[in-house]
């Protein structure tokens, strides 16, 4: 799961993905960002939009990503404040 950063590229958009890795001697987590390209055939996904990748087969020299889709968010839970 990552979200979308650039949709300039006609069928491709560059997906990041961000986790926290652990350093063996200090023990203090860190960030690591990896950016991919994927393959969107139908040019529907935007910049800020959180997708699904999966690995298929190489589709350009640098593109061996697919979107399978947008991960769906639940409504309702954020900016409720009681």
């Amino acid at each position: 799961m990552g979200t979308v950063v650039s949709d300039r590229m006609a069928k491709t958009r560059v997906v990041v993905i961000t986790r926290f890795k652990k350093h063996p001697k200090y023990l203090k987590y860190y960030k690591v960002t990896r950016r991919f390209k994927a393959h969107d055939e139908a040019n529907e996904y935007r910049i800020g939009d959180k997708v699904w990748i999966e690995e298929t087969r190489p589709l350009s020299k640098e593109k061996r990503w697919n979107i399978v889709g947008k991960v769906e968010e639940k409504k309702g839970l954020a900016g409720a404040s009681s």
